[in-house]
């Protein structure tokens, strides 16, 4: 009888020790599909796809089997059309049937404030892809450009940011005031906003400038509600780039510039030697820079109207999502989700209103002095476009042709 139930002890040990899962969940984004296994420990994990028909397998070993009953009631979403699983020697087999051929990319998160480990897997197909600004008319002639704000709502899906005492989420505030700050953009003539996320899905820094880029965005703006564990911290911020954070930038632009769609101020990098790349680089880097502090004081201003301001002059941070070249850049802390007061205004639809307000108001200053052209050069009996915009600080950078002849 003892050895009978030490055998029993000894099989039952793995079973004890397995993974449980907490909750399965997936995110659908324009260019992604993610789904999260959110775990109570870690494990181990390998992700293959398999075709005819199209699917994806995760072999999760050290996660107990018996989640299976809990991962079939979750319904498919996005690029997922239905998940299934079973057991496999050491833990669990999990099919996701696809719509199409993917692309999969996963990694493990260690346990924070929010959550405990995750297993992550990213999937993106191929016909997904972010949204692109129609090309101009060829037909115009030199006129002002439509200026293009792309308006970021920081956080989003599985990174929720901070979070108030009463339970509200910087995303969800974030999202609200970017796109009220769109809607109040594309009211005003000549002036047209994109935003980088549309709805509660992760979106990684760098895409999120992506975006910007191929809306040819001539300012990025990225929304967001600040935090502290000191509960009566308060007031508005604006950041733009620090000095350090543009040379870590240079040298990345730099280390890729072979790559052709790589073009800073309307300059493509490809072919051009290193030491002239890097001058191009700092120059549209020092004008991007002085742009940004330009705009961010002018919104900082604007705001002050509407919130106490945590500090009175732009600040400076190595934030990601500041770093585009040839983009003036500006991250706004609209208040403290963590101050009781504060958290109470940014819930309130009128209150996300003046924020809005106060930041359209702080662009359409800096765009009031400086507007960005856009040329048209006739040659040969047809038109082609000249890159001829002004630049960050009414700065022109490029011609893009010359009397017709490409640069």
């Amino acid at each position: 009888m003892r050895r009978l139930l030490a055998l029993f002890l000894l099989c039952a040990a793995p079973l004890a020790q397995a993974a449980e899962l907490r909750e399965l969940r997936l995110w659908d984004g324009p260019e992604s599909t993610r789904v999260v296994f959110d775990l109570n420990a870690a494990v181990k994990h390998e992700v293959f796809a398999l075709s005819n028909p199209e699917r994806v397998v995760i072999d999760i070993t050290g996660l107990d089997p018996q989640a299976a009953a809990q991962i079939g009631k979750v319904a498919g979403k996005g690029l997922v059309q239905r998940v299934r699983s079973g057991p496999r020697s050491g833990g669990l087999r999990v099919v996701l049937e696809v719509s199409e051929s993917v692309t999969s990319r996963s990694f493990l998160l260690a346990p924070n404030d929010e959550y405990g480990h995750r297993l992550v897997v990213d999937l993106s197909g191929s016909a997904r892809s972010a949204p692109v600004a129609p090309p101009p008319d060829p037909a115009l002639r030199l006129q002002d450009k439509p200026i293009v704000i792309a308006v970021d709502a920081g956080h989003g899906g599985e990174d929720p940011g901070a979070r108030g005492s009463s339970g509200l989420l910087e995303k969800d505030v974030a999202l609200s005031v970017a796109r009220k700050l769109v809607r109040q953009i594309n009211r005003q003539p000549g002036m047209r906003a994109v935003l980088t996320r549309d709805g509660d899905y992760y979106l990684g820094l760098r895409e999120r400038v992506n975006v910007a880029r191929k809306s040819q965005a001539d300012m990025f703006v990225s929304v967001h509600c600040n935090a502290f564990h000191k509960r009566d911290m308060h007031g508005t911020a604006v950041y733009v780039l620090s000095g350090r954070g543009a040379t870590s930038e240079q040298a990345r632009w730099l280390a890729q510039k072979e790559n052709a769609a790589d073009m800073v101020g309307g300059v493509e990098l490809h072919g051009k030697d290193d030491e002239l790349a890097a001058v191009l680089i700092d120059l549209s880097q020092s004008a991007t820079m002085e742009a940004s502090f330009d705009v961010g004081s002018r919104i900082l201003r604007s705001m002050g109207k509407v919130n106490t301001l945590q500090k009175s002059e732009v600040q400076q941070a190595g934030f990601a999502v500041l770093k585009a070249p040839d983009i003036p850049s500006v991250l706004v802390e609209t208040a403290f989700i963590t101050n009781a007061r504060e958290e109470k205004l940014l819930a309130s639809d009128d209150y996300q209103d003046k924020l809005a307000d106060s930041i359209l108001a702080g662009i359409q200053g800096y765009f009031q002095s400086y507007r960005p052209k856009q040329q048209m050069v006739e040659a040969d009996n047809h038109l082609q476009k000249a890159v001829a915009t002004d630049g960050p600080g009414g700065q022109l950078l490029d011609t893009g042709f010359t009397q017709g002849v490409s640069q």
